[in-house]
C-alpha cells in the first residue's frame, strides 16, 4: 500500500508491505522491519530493533487524524495517490451508484450504517482491518444505502463490493 503523508509542512512517501509474515515499512526510500500488533482498538505497538514504541492513533473525524507516540502528538494527513488522480472524475460518479470496495484482503470489524441510511460524501461506512491497521471506507458521493453485502467478522478479499449507495 502506497501513500502520501503530510506532518506539518512536509510531505512524506510511505509504502507499508507485509511480507512473509513481517512488516515492511518504506518512508522516504528508507526500509524499516518492524512488527506491529492492535492489542487495542486504536492502539498499535510497533517494534523495531528490540524496541517497542506505542502509538495511539486517535480516529478520524476529519482529514488528519492525531497519533501519540511515547506521548507526542503528531497531526498527520494520509492520502492514497491513486485516489486522488481520480478525484477530478468523481462529478461523473456522482449519478447512479457508487461501490464500497476493499482495497485489499482484510476482516469486517464495523459497519457503521443501515440499509437505508441517507449519508453524505466523504462519510465513513464500514471499517475493515488488514494487516493489523483498521481502515474505515467512506462513500464518494451522498445518498441513500441500498446494500450491505457483509456483516461483522466477515472476511473479505480486495475490490470486493461491501456496500452500494444510490
Amino acid at each position: 500500500m502506497k501513500l502520501q503523508a503530510v506532518i506539518g509542512d512536509a510531505n512524506h512517501e510511505v509504502e507499508i508491505n507485509n511480507l512473509d509474515g513481517k512488516t515492511v515499512a518504506v518512508i522516504d526510500g528508507e526500509h524499516f522491519e518492524i512488527e506491529v500488533s492492535n492489542p487495542e482498538p486504536n492502539v498499535l505497538l510497533i517494534k523495531k530493533d528490540g524496541r517497542i514504541y506505542e502509538a495511539f492513533v486517535s480516529p478520524a473525524e476529519s482529514a488528519s487524524t492525531l497519533v501519540s507516540i511515547n506521548g507526542e502528538d503528531i497531526e498527520v494527513r494520509l492520502f492514497d495517490p491513486k485516489k486522488l488522480r481520480g478525484a477530478g472524475k468523481q462529478g461523473v460518479a456522482s449519478e447512479g451508484t457508487a461501490e464500497i470496495k476493499t482495497a485489499m484482503p482484510g476482516k469486517v470489524v464495523r459497519i457503521l450504517v443501515e440499509v437505508g441510511a441517507t449519508v453524505e460524501k466523504g462519510d465513513g461506512v464500514i471499517v475493515v482491518e488488514a494487516m493489523k491497521m483498521q481502515n474505515e471506507l467512506k462513500t464518494t458521493k451522498s445518498g441513500v444505502v441500498k446494500e450491505i453485502r457483509v456483516s461483522e467478522g466477515d472476511t473479505v478479499a480486495a475490490s470486493d463490493v461491501l456496500a452500494t449507495i444510490e
